[in-house]
């Protein structure tokens, strides 16, 4: 049965899997704002995520095959959406967002890449040998990125981008953060050493870092 949220101006409408049509969640988005606008240390964090690969999915194996991977991301985001009290949408046809208030850009970050690997593994289960299909997620955060819901949407897309130029399956954040990120974690040493190591393979920062932490989660998957 559907849902609803409602305030004062706007009733929304929820599917049967919570997912949002993209009016809907812009309405959404703006009700939240509104309601921590001008509150001390009030966080607003947008996930925008968009399947990797779909057109040619859909040219080579049919668009059954495209649609089978739309429904599994949109069932395993009604999950996560669920579980972590997060509201979602559909904003187009593969792209979906998800709305995490009071949850700070590091930690949805980290968040996000959970979610990348689980929805990965949901579009694997739901699709045939010599089929594949990836997300990938773009994150930014009122204040830290953005003033507004129009600015947050905009940002998040512009980490969405970011995330695709990596090659996608990744999570990307507002262009210049990815540093900021990195500056909270690791020394100026290793980040000079990162750099160097970057330049000297020819390729991003951001790669070498999400190539590190695969080999991490892969070696403590095993105990």
């Amino acid at each position: 049965m559907a849902r609803a949220v409602q305030d004062k101006s706007v009733r929304i409408r929820l599917d049967k899997d919570g997912c949002l049509t993209g009016p809907a969640f812009g309405a959404a988005l703006n009700m939240v704002w509104k309601e921590s606008h001008g509150r001390a240390e009030s966080q607003i964090t947008l996930l925008l995520l968009d399947l990797d690969n779909l057109h040619e999915l859909n040219t080579t194996h049919g668009r059954e095959a495209g649609d089978r991977a739309i429904g599994a991301v949109t069932v395993e985001l009604s999950k996560a959406a669920k579980r972590e009290r997060w509201t979602f949408g559909r904003i187009g046809g593969d792209e979906f967002a998800v709305l995490a208030p009071s949850v700070t850009v590091e930690v949805a970050f980290l968040r996000a890449d959970g979610l990348r690997r689980d929805l990965d593994a949901a579009i694997a289960k739901v699709l045939i040998r010599g089929q594949r299909c990836t997300v990938s997620v773009g994150v930014a955060n009122i204040p830290r990125d953005a003033k507004g819901p129009e600015d947050l949407m905009r940002k998040a897309d512009l980490a969405l981008y970011a995330a695709k130029e990596q090659g996608g399956d990744t999570v990307g954040l507002t262009p210049g953060d990815d540093m900021v990120l990195k500056s909270s974690y690791y020394s100026a040493a290793q980040l000079a050493r990162l750099k160097a190591l970057a330049e000297r393979k020819k390729t991003k920062e951001a790669v070498l870092l999400r190539e590190g932490l695969e080999d991490v989660l892969r070696k403590y998957d095993r105990e």
